[in-house]
């Protein structure tokens, strides 16, 4: 049952990652791509809003029909979302989710992907098309993560689209931390110091 719900959620994700690359692709590009003209073409397009407080700009998609049980409840399978960071956005500040959480880099990028395990690991990812220097088009950050995600400097925007299996749900994410998160993860990697830390967690520290 486990494996044929590995496979399920696999399928899912292939197909919505063609779907949004389908799309992107249909859309007018008057402006250059990497501009920042492109940048508000996109915004203004697939009418993606400001995200509270995590930053960004944000599209809702969908869901799925197919239901799993959750915790005494019926959520769908996947959830689905557009999300953009540009230059004058450039961090998803720091965050918890319960459910599986999978970035595709539709254009633009590279974007860092600061990823906290609950048993005390940190790494970090890059979401990108320079395959040579280890970035990858799709990131899957596993369920009872805490992450953040960081525009590299110079890059105009990222658009990605992004599955969340289950479904999103506001009881299910946790937005911001405080002091018990950099006593646990200060210094698990060279990068994880408090200041930087800090920074990642944002306007959304918690004393």
């Amino acid at each position: 049952m486990r494996k044929t719900s590995a496979l399920l959620k696999t399928s899912i994700v292939a197909t919505f990652a063609w779907l949004a690359l389908s799309r992107i692709s249909a859309l007018s590009q008057s402006a250059p791509i990497g501009s920042d003209a492109r940048a508000r073409e996109i915004i203004q397009t697939l009418k993606l809003e400001l995200l509270p407080r995590e930053s960004g700009y944000l599209g809702i998609i969908g869901s799925s029909a197919q239901k799993v049980p959750v915790d005494g409840r019926a959520l769908a399978v996947q959830s689905q979302n557009y999300y953009m960071l540009t230059k004058q956005l450039p961090i998803n500040y720091l965050h918890w989710l319960a459910s599986d959480d999978t970035h595709i880099l539709i254009e633009g990028g590279p974007v860092d992907y600061y990823i906290f395990h609950p048993d005390g690991r940190a790494e970090v990812q890059t979401l990108g098309m320079d395959l040579a220097h280890n970035q990858r088009p799709i990131i899957a950050v596993p369920g009872g993560c805490w992450k953040a995600l960081r525009l590299h400097k110079g890059s105009k925007y990222a658009l990605m689209a992004n599955t969340l299996s289950p479904e999103f749900t506001p009881d299910r994410v946790t937005i911001g931390a405080g002091p018990d998160f950099l006593k646990q993860f200060s210094g698990a990697t060279p990068w994880a110091q408090p200041a930087f830390l800090r920074e990642i967690i944002g306007p959304n520290w918690k004393p």
